[in-house]
């Protein structure tokens, strides 16, 4: 139990009262977990090994009313649907404390420094975890040999904004730090009108990113968003006191008094089992994770070498179709990466998958990011079959070439012929030729890029 002191006697109106209520009950249903399908999952980690899935889905909550969890490893994300439940909640709540409050301003000012506080740890943990993902280049990787084999044209605006962040690795780290930094700052009262002023300025141009480039991240940036400004709005009438009226501003001094050393005691646990955790643990296997190759792709190694195929010849039951061939059936190259995917591209193209949330999937072959937001090709993981030649099995769930079974023979270096059938068991005999492409990012960073370069 915590008394408080206070520079002068607190004055709440009767309005402030009311309006408090209300933001208090909604921005405590919005911040604490009190889901019981977050709670379901968290007792499935095991926390003598806890991953950095595991880590980011506990910094990933927002409360699921109407929007529900979807199976594996994804824990769901609100809606502003959800966010208008809350205030109906948060609505009916303060009409019924109006009624019977008794709370006198000493009170309220307990409350308001308690919701701060829930508020302060709860902005710093989701800042901190997508700062390492930044830190360590994890969220926008490199573009893949497959991205750097597709019309610009064919790239969703997202797609296209997440690849230009990958190919500058260096400003994805400072942009991690940044926010990193920011939640840091949050953990002591002096500096936290400096880290929402941070926060605001990076996570506002975050939210408006994902509008501008159809992005999956607008709603939990704003989710983040709005418990910074009520961290900044406490801060902010002194400052225009002090800045645009140029008068004296009287500093916040209110901070509780615990009557018994338990409390200081526990509020210095709490404090350090975060730090601990969510920062140097979390940071850790965020690092880990990075020097594993990332989370966006595939952990293993793939089964052909990597590099752009050709398609220079293509029979498919019986009959060649030429290059030119305008059906979907005709392959035109394919790419295989070093991990086991091969992307094919045909005369038609695809609706891009848009899902672009940020997810941190256990599985490879939940994993979608490499092929999200690319119309221009097929995405296939490649495994081997009981005739040691391969099985592909498409990745994207709209593609109707489902799944191929072929027996490989390498005819050289660079040529390869593929016999097998597709999921109508039509006889496909396939030969690709490796072509030894350019590809001006990679001599860039060979060379430098202020370096003379010659492709």
């Amino acid at each position: 139990m915590a008394n408080s002191t206070i520079e002068k006697p607190p004055h709440w109106s009767s309005f402030e009262k009311i309006i408090f209520r209300f933001f208090l009950i909604y921005l405590l249903l919005q911040a604490l977990p009190l889901d019981w399908k977050y709670w379901a999952n968290i007792f499935k980690i095991d926390w003598f090994h806890p991953t950095l899935t595991d880590l980011f889905n506990i910094s990933r909550y927002t409360p699921q009313l109407l929007s529900s969890y979807m199976a594996g490893d994804y824990w769901g994300l609100n809606t502003f649907a959800d966010w208008s439940i809350l205030a109906l909640i948060a609505l009916i709540g303060t009409l019924a404390w109006s009624v019977f409050d008794r709370g006198t301003p000493r009170a309220y000012d307990r409350w308001y420094y308690f919701l701060r506080v829930i508020l302060r740890y709860r902005l710093a943990l989701g800042v901190i975890a997508y700062g390492y993902l930044k830190l360590f280049p994890l969220q926008s990787p490199p573009p893949t040999l497959s991205d750097l084999n597709t019309p610009y044209g064919d790239l969703s605006a997202w797609k296209i904004f997440s690849l230009s962040l990958g190919v500058a690795p260096s400003f994805e780290s400072f942009l991690g730090f940044v926010e990193i930094l920011a939640g840091l700052l949050l953990l002591y009262r002096k500096t936290v009108f400096i880290a929402t002023f941070i926060i605001l300025s990076f996570t506002g141009n975050v939210f408006l990113s994902n509008l501008a480039y159809e992005g999956g991240e607008a709603t939990y940036s704003l989710y983040l968003i709005q418990f910074a400004l009520v961290l900044l709005a406490y801060d902010a009438p002194r400052l225009y006191t002090l800045l645009t009226l140029e008068r004296a501003a009287v500093p916040a001094r209110f901070k509780p008094e615990y009557v018994t050393n338990y409390g200081s005691i526990g509020r210095m646990v709490l404090k350090l089992g975060f730090l601990l955790f969510f920062v140097v643990l979390y940071g850790q296997r965020a690092y880990t994770q990075y020097r594993m190759g990332g989370y966006q792709f595939s952990s293993r190694s793939g089964l052909l070498r990597e590099g752009f195929y050709d398609v220079s010849s293509f029979v498919y039951d019986g009959k060649e179709l030429p290059y030119v061939s305008k059906s979907s059936l005709r392959w035109r190259n394919v790419v295989v990466e070093k991990w086991p995917t091969l992307s094919i591209q045909t005369a038609v193209g695809l609706k891009p998958d848009t899902h672009n949330v940020e997810v941190i999937h256990r599985n490879d072959e939940a994993k979608a990011y490499e092929f999200a937001g690319n119309g221009a090709r097929r995405y296939y993981r490649c495994e081997k079959n009981d005739g040691g030649g391969l099985t592909l099995n498409a990745l994207q769930n709209h593609n109707e070439l489902t799944k191929f079974s072929f027996s490989t023979i390498f005819l050289s270096d660079s040529t390869i012929r593929l016999i097998g059938k597709d999921a109508a068991q039509k006889v496909i005999d396939i030969h690709l030729r490796k072509i030894d492409k350019k590809y001006l990012l990679k001599e860039a960073k060979k060379v430098g890029r202020r370096s003379q370069l010659i492709l």
